[in-house]
């Protein structure tokens, strides 16, 4: 039987914003500076997740 398996790595738990940014800053690192396409994809899903890590800013008055 097979069945459908989603490769969307969701966060295991919400991480802070600075949590995500420093895995960013990780994966540059440890790619020299240049992503492969696997790396491109994850790189993507750490700036979507970063994004919505970030704390919704009061707007002025």
């Amino acid at each position: 039987m097979l069945h459908n398996m989603s490769t969307t790595l969701e966060p295991s738990s919400e991480r802070s914003a600075a949590e995500v940014n420093e895995e960013i800053r990780a994966l540059w690192l440890r790619s020299g500076g240049t992503l492969s396409g696997e790396q491109r994809a994850e790189y993507q899903r750490l700036v979507q997740e970063w994004a919505e890590a970030l704390p919704e800013r009061a707007e002025a008055a």
